[in-house]
């Protein structure tokens, strides 16, 4: 007989709870009943959760049943190309330390999310969790990539030698409402969103975008992937890890002509070849999760953009 799980009473910590998934996971949380002062998120301002005294003293305020860690350094193609030792560093820091402190003071549980980057960059499609170890990931990301993966070999680690119970979940990239829209360090979708609609602003025929289209690309609705991490979070025990994932791929050339559609853009796409493609294809298998938590994706991939459009449109009014 599966177990209940039970929010009432539960202190929960939520690293990275004030940022784009975290803010979905704090929505859902209350919505399962969790009260507002049963919630702990670490603001940056207050604790560097790279620094092991902050880590310390975060804990020792949260005082949590639960981590669920989404707190990490992230960024697009360019900018783990120019800090690839600072996206190594500080996802490494936070993650191992936080695990080992939190098993320190015997927590009940410890969600660690990892990255579809941790993948090997030829792994066989779509990819399936026990292919993770079966080559080195795509080199613009292998850094980040492989400092969260550490947190997978410590998870396990941990599990078998002092039965502590942290799991290990590997979201697809995300999208939606409420994303990173900076230029500087922002993923493909809410770059090209801002650049079409910044296009039609400007009159601009043309857009230039990264690579040559070709490689593909898996995404998952933010909402969505908030509701896999908490339903694993209720039912899932083990020490496998799982994908996070919606099952569709659409490559960036498919991706670019959609969105510019959608936002109304009707001038050129032009592609900077000089530019790189990133991992070559990228979709998962997602029925471990609908095995393991009955988890699966809800929204429709272009109903998702438009939202996320018109909330980023609405959004510009706003700033």
């Amino acid at each position: 007989m599966e177990k209940q799980f039970n929010w009432q009473y539960k202190q929960v910590c939520v690293t990275g709870g004030a940022g784009f998934l975290g803010s979905y996971i704090l929505d859902k949380l209350l919505a399962r009943g969790v009260q507002q002062k049963d919630i702990f998120v670490p603001k940056i301002e207050d604790y560097n959760l790279v620094n092991l005294n902050d880590i310390q003293r975060m804990l020792d305020d949260a005082r949590p049943d639960i981590v669920i860690h989404l707190a990490a350094h992230v960024g697009g193609i360019g900018a783990n190309r120019e800090r690839p030792a600072e996206f190594f560093y500080d996802n490494l820091m936070m993650g191992v330390q936080l695990i080992h402190e939190s098993w320190k003071r015997n927590l009940e549980k410890f969600v660690a999310i990892g990255t579809i980057c941790a993948y090997p960059k030829f792994a066989p499609l779509p990819f399936h969790e026990e292919d993770i170890w079966d080559g080195y990931p795509e080199e613009t990301n292998a850094p980040y990539g492989l400092a969260k993966k550490m947190l997978l070999v410590q998870s396990q680690a941990y599990r078998q030698q002092y039965g502590f119970n942290s799991i290990f979940l590997l979201p697809v990239n995300l999208y939606g409402p409420r994303d990173n829209f900076n230029p500087a360090s922002s993923h493909v979708i809410p770059a090209l969103i801002r650049k079409f609609l910044e296009a039609i602003d400007n009159g601009d025929r043309q857009v230039v975008v990264w690579g040559d289209g070709t490689p593909t690309r898996e995404f998952i609705y933010a909402e969505d992937a908030a509701e896999g991490i908490l339903l694993a979070t209720e039912k899932y025990d083990g020490p496998e890890p799982v994908n996070i994932g919606s099952g569709y791929e659409i490559s960036i050339k498919d991706l670019a002509e959609l969105i510019s559609r959608l936002t109304g853009f009707s001038g050129e796409l032009v592609w900077d070849t000089s530019k790189p493609n990133g991992q070559p294809r990228r979709r998962l298998d997602t029925e471990r999760a609908a095995e393991y938590f009955g988890f699966r994706a809800r929204v429709a991939f272009e109903e998702g953009l438009k939202r996320t459009i018109d909330w980023y449109r609405s959004f510009r009014k706003t700033i």
